[in-house]
């Protein structure tokens, strides 16, 4: 896994060492997002209902760090879920404007609003990115 700073073990920067958040750049020709709020509209107090669950945590932090395309199905997870707990799962992170979802003919995909959040609230991503699921 990447990080933002490098260092042999025990130095300051080895210590002090975070996640790179992987941006991709948007293809072109994506389909229109799904209804989201507007940047402007994103509540912290919103956005922190909806990572409370751990499972949402990971989806985000995992699309923030691990991801290999713009935007992921929710299959791509691996996540041992019926797929209607993962759908609830996804629309409360649309909703509360933490992911944005399009929709490829049948199957939806998702992506973190890397922009609108840091735009709106900074180091948010970066605290997410740097929790591991032993923190949850």
């Amino acid at each position: 896994m990447a990080t933002t700073a490098t260092g042999g073990p025990g130095s300051a920067a080895a210590e002090t060492a975070r996640p790179a958040i992987r941006v991709l750049p948007e293809p072109p020709g994506l389909p229109e997002p799904l209804p989201e709020p507007a940047a402007e509209d994103l509540r912290l107090e919103t956005i922190f209902g909806a990572l409370s669950g751990p499972l949402r945590l990971e989806i985000v932090r995992r699309l923030l760090l691990d991801r290999e395309e713009f935007d992921h199905p929710c299959g791509w997870f691996g996540f041992d879920r019926p797929k209607s707990s993962l759908t609830h799962h996804f629309k409360a992170l649309r909703e509360a404007g933490v992911l944005r979802q399009r929709q490829y003919g049948l199957e939806r995909r998702s992506e973190v609003r890397i922009d609108d959040l840091n735009a709106r609230f900074p180091g948010l991503l970066e605290l997410i990115a740097s929790s591991s699921a032993s923190d949850h």
